[in-house]
């Protein structure tokens, strides 16, 4: 009952938090422009007038890169860097614009405001970035052991075939979602904690986070599970649609624009969804508590 109610609870609040939504996707979509814009200068310089755009109309094509010659190294260099600097960058606006994102979530949060929003983020961006490191380094350290060692020990047994490596792939690679699920969860109670409390603690606001996943896991975990199978069938349904779209026309690529924008803004609600499933249900388990003790 209480998974039902979170989730209800939270397309309110993420509804009411609409204004959020779009700075995120702004900031966002400005912070690719800052890569993409470079990178297709980059391009446009190294392949000048070739006939690169009829070469890759019906997808990549590795031979129409392989004509750049030395400039080919060059871009490559260029590539690494900005995609190094993009993914660092992702990470700091990410840790800056959830704290917002929580806060504009609170079930005793006011009416929305864009001021609020990002004195929010600028109090807790800290907090979260710490948060975020060390769940990330969490995760990074449970992928090497549960499935880089598993399946390269396997990989180079003797008497090991491709199906062995995909069968252990596969079995490694579900029990690392099922872990992963769980360091989410921890992570998504960090944050919510932290918001409503008036000093910063990311320590204790992960501790916190574990507590309270282990000792509500019967409600928690259905509910981190319902919300993350949503997102990757939405994933799985962008993968059907935008690579199949090939406009050659500028309308055309206009549209594809606005459509792939369109489904990063439903991306970020998802996002939004779990953030308040979550805030919802650590709300409900509060009031029990209190409850319980009166």
């Amino acid at each position: 009952m209480k998974i039902f109610i979170a989730i209800k609870s939270s397309a309110q609040r993420s509804l009411k938090s609409w204004k959020g939504l779009l700075i995120v996707w702004f900031l966002l979509l400005f912070l690719a422009s800052l890569l993409a814009i470079p990178m297709k200068g980059a391009l446009k310089s190294g392949f000048g007038d070739s006939m690169i755009t009829e070469k890759l109309v019906d997808g990549f094509n590795i031979e129409a890169f392989t004509d750049l010659g030395a400039s080919l190294r060059g871009l490559i260099s260029y590539f690494r860097s900005g995609f190094i600097m993009a993914v660092l960058a992702g990470f700091l606006l990410n840790a800056f614009l959830t704290g917002g994102l929580f806060y504009s979530l609170k079930g005793s949060s006011v009416e929305f405001s864009v001021g609020g929003f990002f004195r929010a983020s600028a109090k807790n961006f800290w907090t979260f970035l710490i948060i975020s490191l060390i769940i990330s380094l969490i995760i990074l350290i449970m992928g090497l052991l549960i499935i880089a060692l598993p399946v390269a020990m396997v990989g180079k047994a003797e008497a090991s075939s491709g199906i062995a490596v995909i069968k252990t792939g596969i079995i490694v690679i579900s029990i690392f979602f099922l872990l992963l699920t769980i360091l989410l969860l921890v992570a998504d109670y960090a944050r919510a904690w932290q918001v409503i409390q008036e000093r910063n603690r990311p320590f204790k606001a992960i501790g916190f986070g574990f507590c309270q996943t282990f000792s509500t896991f019967l409600s928690s975990y259905p509910l981190m599970i319902i919300l993350l199978i949503v997102q990757l069938l939405f994933f799985w349904l962008v993968l059907g649609i935008l690579p199949g779209m090939k406009p050659v026309t500028g309308v055309g690529v206009f549209l594809l624009f606005l459509l792939s924008q369109f489904l990063f803004l439903i991306k970020i609600l998802l996002k939004v969804w779990r953030y308040g499933s979550v805030t919802s249900l650590m709300e409900q388990n509060m009031e029990n508590e209190i409850r319980d003790r009166a």
